[in-house]
C-alpha cells in the first residue's frame, strides 16, 4: 500500500493573459425588471477584476477574491481571460462563506471552470432557482488549483430564473473553491477555437444505474472504480479458472481514505466483472481515523482462497497501537471472507521506514510457503522474509535484500518469483517525489536475493505498485496502479479517481531485461474491423484514423526513414495531442504528454532497441484517459491523459522533414472490458 503523497502549497507568479469570453447576449443588473432575463450572470468571468455582479457573504469571498494570478505550486491554472475567482486568495482555507451572481434565464446548456478543494457537502458551485431556493445542480472540485470544465443540462429549467452560488463552508486543507469562465447556450458547449468540450460533471453521472459510458474520460478497457478512489492492486490470482483483482479502495471519495479491497473477477484477466467489496475496516473511532486494509496478495491453499495483508492502524486515533501488521483473511466461494487473523504482531528491528505489503509465494527450492513485506530504515529500502509451513504460523527469516539508499527510503509493494530461469524483485519506491516501478534480476537462494541487474519496469509516469501472478497458463501476469501520487485527479469531476493497467505478460529480454507485453486476450476487445496499410511512406502528416478506444500497432523500417525523429500524435486535434516520438540517432522513445489536455504535463522516455531488420515496432492501447506503449525490444511507456475536446481522438504519423517508411500499420478499434453479470 503506498501512502507517499506531496504537500499542498500555494504560489503566486506572474499575470499571463488569454482570450476573455465574448458575452452572447446583453445582462442586467439583479433587480427585478419587466424586461427579459439576462441569459447569462453579470461579469461570467470575473474580467472586471472585481467582483461586480456578485454578492458576497461571509469571509471567503472578499476583497483579493479574483487574481490575475496565472500558476500555482503545481503549475498554471489554465482559467480564461485575464481574471479568475481563486478562493484561496482572499482569506485562505479557514474562510467560509457564500458568493452569488446574478439573477438569469436559465439556459438550455451552462458551463464553468471549476478547481479547488473536493468536497461535495460543503464546497460547490450551485445552480439555485430564484422562486424557491432550491439547489438544481451541484459540482464541488478536484483537489488541485488546475480548472476543469463542467458542462451542465440545464434544459429542464430552461427560462425559469436562476443564479449561481459558490459555496464554501469547508476550513482546514483544501477548504477553497475557484470559478471563472461562465458560458451559457452554445457557447457553453463549444470552445473559442470550434472544438466541442467534453461534457464532464458530477451531476451527469447516472444515479439510478452504473452506466461505465456516461464520462468521457471513464477508460472502457482498464478496471475503474464507479465511484470512489482506488490504487493499488492486489490479490491477484487465478482461482478456480477465474482471474481475480482486488485493489485498495475508498468507496466514499474520489481521493485515498480509509483502504477497503474492492474486488472484480473475470475470464481472461481483460473483461471485468465488478464483485461486493471484499475487506472492509471497522468503522473509524473517531472523523479523521484513516485505518484500513492496506495492501497484500492472494494464493490457493488446497482450494481454499487466502489472502494476507497490512492491517493499518491510525494511531493518531488510536493511541498505543501497532500501526502495521499482517492478517490472513480466507473465502471458500471467492467472494465473501473470514475476518482477519493476525499472523505477524510488529515489524522486525530496522522497520522505521514502514512494514507493509505482503507477498505470498510457494517456495520452489523447499516447498514452503514463503511472504515478502515491503520496508526500509536509514534512508534505504529494503525487503523483508518470512516462512511457514501452514500460512498462519510464520518465522521470520532476515533481510532477503536492501538498496544502497539511491532508489528510496522505503520499498513498498514486494513481488519475488521465478521467470525464465532466473528470480526478479518488484519494488515500488519514491525518489525525491518521484514515483518509480523497479525491478531486479537475479538470484535467490532460499533466504538470500542477490540482484544482478536493475531496471524501471514502465518508463512512464503511471505504472506503480505492480503486483505479478502465475496463471494457469504458465504465464507471469501482472498489472499495476495506472497513476501515482503526483497525478492530478480531473476525474474527480466525476465522482472517481484511480485505474489499473492493462494486464502485461512478463518476460527476460535476451539481454537479460525483465519485458512485457498486453496480455494476449486483449486481441479479444476488438469491436470493429482495423484499418490496415502496408508498405507506406509518410512524408509531412497522415492520419490513419480516429479512435478514443483503439489500439495501434505499427511497424517502422528504420534503415528506410530518413528523418530522425518519428512522431506520432494520439488522442489529436488542432489544440492537443499526446505525443510519441522515436528517435533513431538515441534509439529514444519518449511520451509527451505536455499538450495532453488535462491531468499531469510531462515527457517520459525509455530505450528501445531496433528489432529484426532494423525496424520498430509498436503495439499502442488507447483508451479514453490513457495510452499504454509496448515497444517490440519489451519496454513500455503508460500515461494518463485527460483530453478537453470531443475532437481530440485522431491517430497520425508526422515528419516535419524527411520521411517515414511504414512495413505496416493498424488501427482497430476496441470496446468495453466491463463485464455486467
Amino acid at each position: 500500500m503506498s501512502r507517499w503523497k506531496a504537500p499542498h502549497t500555494t504560489l503566486l507568479a506572474a499575470a499571463l493573459v488569454a482570450a476573455a469570453l465574448p458575452l452572447t447576449t446583453p445582462v442586467t443588473s439583479h433587480a427585478a425588471t419587466p424586461r427579459a432575463l439576462p441569459s447569462g450572470p453579470v461579469n461570467p468571468g470575473f474580467e472586471t477584476g472585481d467582483l461586480t455582479g456578485w454578492t458576497a457573504s461571509g469571509t471567503a469571498f472578499g476583497t483579493g477574491a479574483v487574481t490575475a494570478a496565472t500558476t500555482y505550486w503545481g503549475g498554471p491554472f489554465h482559467h480564461r481571460g485575464r481574471h479568475h475567482l481563486w478562493g484561496f486568495a482572499a482569506a485562505g482555507d479557514d474562510a467560509t462563506g457564500t458568493l452569488t451572481s446574478s439573477t438569469f434565464a436559465a439556459p438550455a446548456r451552462l458551463s464553468f471552470l471549476v478547481a479547488g478543494g473536493w468536497d461535495p457537502e460543503r464546497l460547490y458551485v450551485a445552480l439555485v432557482r430564484d422562486a424557491d431556493g432550491a439547489r438544481l445542480l451541484t459540482q464541488t472540485g478536484v483537489d488541485d488549483e488546475a480548472y476543469v470544465r463542467t458542462v451542465w443540462d440545464t434544459s429542464a429549467w430552461r427560462g425559469q430564473p436562476v443564479h449561481l452560488e459558490v459555496v464554501d463552508r469547508k476550513t482546514g486543507g483544501w477548504g477553497h473553491l475557484n470559478l471563472d469562465d461562465v458560458r451559457v447556450g452554445d457557447a457553453a458547449l463549444r470552445d473559442d477555437n470550434g472544438l466541442v468540450f467534453r461534457t464532464l460533471g458530477q451531476a451527469n453521472q447516472p444515479t439510478a444505474r452504473r452506466d461505465f459510458t456516461a464520462d468521457p474520460l471513464r477508460p472502457q478497457f482498464h478496471y475503474t472504480p464507479y465511484q470512489g478512489w482506488i490504487n493499488d492492486p492486489n490479490g491477484l490470482i487465478q482461482w478456480r479458472g477465474r482471474h481475480h483483482l482486488f485493489s485498495q479502495y475508498h468507496p466514499d471519495a474520489p481521493k485515498w481514505g480509509p483502504m477497503h479491497w474492492a474486488h472484480a473477477d473475470g475470464p481472461d484477466a481483460v473483461h471485468w466483472r465488478e464483485r461486493p467489496v471484499a475487506l472492509t475496516p471497522p468503522p473509524p473511532a473517531t472523523p479523521t481515523d484513516n485505518s484500513g486494509i492496506f495492501s497484500g496478495s492472494a494464493v490457493d491453499d488446497d482450494g481454499t482462497l487466502t489472502v494476507a495483508y497490512t492491517r493499518s492502524t491510525d494511531t493518531a486515533a488510536h493511541p498505543g497501537a501497532t500501526p502495521e501488521t499482517v492478517e490472513i483473511a480466507t473465502s471458500t466461494d471467492g467472494v465473501t471472507f473470514t475476518p482477519g487473523t493476525e499472523v505477524v504482531s510488529q515489524a522486525p528491528p530496522g522497520s522505521s521506514a514502514g512494514f507493509r505489503d505482503p507477498k505470498l509465494f510457494r517456495d520452489p527450492l523447499d516447498g514452503r510457503w514463503k511472504m515478502v513485506v515491503g520496508s526500509g530504515d536509514a534512508g534505504r529500502g529494503k525487503v523483508h522474509l518470512y516462512a511457514s509451513d501452514d500460512l498462519r504460523t510464520w518465522t521470520y527469516d532476515g533481510v532477503l535484500t536492501e538498496g544502497d539508499g539511491s532508489t528510496g527510503a522505503m520499498w513498498e509493494c514486494p513481488d519475488l518469483f521465478p521467470l525464465d530461469g532466473r528470480w526478479v524483485l518488484l519494488y515500488s519506491t519514491n525518489e525525491g517525489g518521484q514515483s518509480l516501478q523497479r525491478y531486479a534480476v537475479g538470484d535467490y537462494d532460499g533466504h538470500r536475493f542477490t540482484a544482478e541487474r536493475h531496471g524501471i519496469l514502465d518508463g512512464g509516469g503511471d505504472a506503480y505498485a505492480a503486483q505479478s501472478y502465475l496463471d494457469d497458463a504458465g504465464r507471469r501476469l501482472a498489472t499495476a496502479w495506472m497513476s501515482d501520487w503526483n497525478a492530478k485527479e480531473p476525474t474527480r469531476i466525476g465522482g472517481w479517481a484511480g485505474a489499473q493497467t492493462l494486464h502485461r505478460e512478463l518476460f527476460l529480454t535476451p539481454d537479460g531485461r525483465l519485458g512485457q507485453r498486453p496480455v494476449a486476450a486483449a486481441d479479444s476487445l476488438a469491436a470493429g474491423p482495423p484499418t490496415t496499410v502496408t508498405g507506406k511512406t509518410v512524408q509531412g502528416s497522415w492520419r490513419i484514423g480516429r479512435g478514443d478506444s483503439a489500439r495501434l500497432k505499427a511497424v517502422i523500417d528504420l534503415g528506410a526513414t530518413t528523418a530522425d525523429t518519428v512522431t506520432l500524435r494520439l488522442k489529436a486535434s488542432a489544440a492537443e495531442a499526446t505525443e510519441l516520438r522515436y528517435e533513431k540517432s538515441t534509439g529514444t522513445l519518449a511520451l509527451d504528454t505536455t499538450r495532453a489536455g488535462y491531468g499531469t504535463p510531462a515527457t517520459y522516455t525509455t530505450h528501445v532497441t531496433p528489432g529484426p531488420g532494423d525496424t520498430l515496432a509498436l503495439d499502442i492501447l488507447i483508451d479514453r484517459s490513457s495510452v499504454e506503449v509496448f515497444a517490440g525490444d519489451g519496454s513500455a511507456l503508460t500515461a494518463r491523459v485527460h483530453p478537453r475536446y470531443r475532437d481530440s481522438d485522431a491517430v497520425e504519423f508526422t515528419a516535419p522533414t524527411g520521411r517515414i517508411r511504414l512495413v505496416s500499420a493498424s488501427l482497430t478499434p476496441l470496446g468495453s472490458a466491463v463485464l455486467t453479470d
